[in-house]
């Protein structure tokens, strides 16, 4: 950006320096979503998510006798990976803007950060000693994440980077460097073909929005959990709720939630197989029908039972005012596991979610998109103000967003203390099994008694906790000054010049 490029550009270069640096949540191995908000145009949603590949069925399971799909190994590597293809339609995006940063640039930190190497940050090493058991049964992982001291050195992965610079992003699916990846997927027992990569595109999408009094709402479509972020804001405007961190506050989102996540699960998945259309959900006459279940002194019970994550947000915002909110992610920590011998590469295990039973919304079928938790958000308010904003943590994601919106867009918090204020989580994501109301412990006292009060099953959990997500934002106000907040719970940061 200090060289003059755009705020997708900036992105596409943070993407691919992330990649590399925080591997056991995103890879180019992976899927990504872009949300990007241009100055007097209408915001553009990019879909950068892998179908399963065309012999990947139901059937091909069950012949090796397994109820349920593995999530590690070969058979777990069922999907494309999107997230080049992402970038290759964000570019286009930027070119029709006046972009004209080169792929060498964009990619040159993560190439020297591959090559030379990074500090193990403290998730990769906790990350590492938790599930590195289990995934360092493959040789290729034992290889690539087993770091030299406190180092972390990628040369494969520096080397296909460096190999797409030249021959350009395309060639990842349709050139030299595609067909490297196929032959090292056959090679690890993944069921994709050099048909499924040459035929995949990302593609643009129009974004879900939301109307709220003061700002308009965008978030990203099926196959994303994009329209359950979206009900929880509506439903919380109509519980009007007065204060910030009270009972009130966490009730109504916790509230909101279970009615939003039982609207996700029965609707969201691949869009072709969507019986009706996202929008039918966030009308007014619908949010006030369902907010009027809402007991706003009694909690919902709850056996439901989410979706694990392992994800990376990031933001930005340029002087010209482009914004982008940008998720990145393998699913699962480390994905699928397995590490193309040749590329470096670590592929996802977004596939292993899908069903393999019968009439399942997220059934098995060769190239159907799997439901995916990722869900970037922006905001557009009415005083000028452009916000990006998102969280890592799967079923947690639309929670985060909530709690960081209402506490900067409805309680006036700043921006920094909107993020790391204590949060909550209903359900499970990384590293949690359970299904209770996890609550950050240092909320209010009694805070936490009323809502056990109301019926609400609490698991108190440490402060600045893990479990709730990373969340973080950047927003631009009309007179030009930028805000930014990134999570004391992560390893990340924001910055601005």
């Amino acid at each position: 950006m200090r060289e003059g490029g755009n705020a997708i550009e900036a992105m596409v270069a943070a993407a691919a320096a992330i990649a590399v640096v925080y591997p056991h949540m995103n890879g180019i191995g992976g899927d990504c979503f872009w949300l990007i908000v241009k100055p007097d145009a209408a915001p553009i949603g990019i879909q950068a998510c892998g179908p399963a590949g065309r012999n990947v069925t139901v059937e091909l399971y069950r012949d090796r006798g397994l109820d349920a799909i593995p999530a590690r190994g070969g058979l777990a590597a069922n999907t494309v990976a999107g997230a080049i293809a992402g970038w290759i339609v964000a570019l286009e995006i930027s070119r029709e803007m006046g972009g004209s940063m080169p792929l060498d640039r964009l990619l040159a930190a993560a190439i020297f950060h591959a090559e030379h190497g990074v500090p193990v940050s403290r998730s990769l090493a906790e990350t590492l000693a938790g599930k590195g058991d289990e995934l360092r049964a493959n040789p290729a992982f034992a290889s690539a994440f087993t770091p030299e001291g406190k180092i972390l050195r990628q040369p494969r992965l520096a080397a296909l980077l460096r190999a797409l610079a030249r021959a350009g992003l395309d060639d990842f699916y349709r050139g030299a460097v595609g067909c490297r990846i196929v032959a090292d997927l056959a090679r690890a027992g993944s069921p994709l073909t050099a048909a499924d990569l040459e035929t995949y595109h990302a593609r643009r999408v129009d974004p879900l929005s939301i109307r709220l009094t003061d700002a308009t709402i965008f978030n990203l479509p099926p196959p994303t959990q994009g329209l359950a972020s979206l009900i929880i804001l509506g439903l919380f405007e109509r519980l009007a709720v007065k204060e910030a961190d009270t009972f009130e506050h966490v009730h109504a989102i916790v509230e909101a939630t279970k009615r939003a996540f039982l609207i996700r699960d029965a609707e969201v998945g691949d869009p072709g197989t969507a019986r009706r259309p996202p929008s039918d959900f966030l009308n007014y006459a619908e949010l006030d029908r369902v907010c009027r279940e809402i007991k706003r002194d009694r909690a919902m019970p709850w056996p439901h039972v989410g979706s694990p994550g392992d994800t990376v947000w990031m933001g930005a915002i340029d002087r010209n005012g482009c914004a982008v909110s940008f998720i990145q992610s393998l699913y699962w920590e480390f994905g699928s596991g397995v590490v193309l011998e040749d590329t470096g590469i670590l592929w996802q295990n977004r596939g292993s979610s899908f069903s393999l039973r019968e009439g399942a919304r997220n059934q098995l079928a060769p190239e159907r998109l799997p439901f995916h938790t990722l869900n970037p958000a922006a905001a557009l308010f009415d005083d000028g103000r452009i916000m990006v904003y998102g969280a890592m943590g799967g079923d947690g994601q639309p929670q985060t967003q909530a709690a960081v919106f209402t506490r900067y867009a409805r309680f006036g918090q700043p921006l920094s203390q909107a993020v790391a204020a204590p949060r909550w989580l209903l359900g499970r994501t990384w590293g949690a099994e359970t299904t209770t109301l996890k609550v950050e412990s240092d909320f209010e006292p009694d805070v936490i008694a009323a809502l056990r009060s109301a019926g609400h099953d609490i698991e108190l959990i440490v402060p600045c906790n893990d479990l709730t997500g990373h969340a973080g934002a950047v927003v631009r106000r009309a007179d030009g000054v930028f805000e930014g907040a990134s999570d004391p719970r992560s390893d990340g940061s924001a910055a601005g010049f």
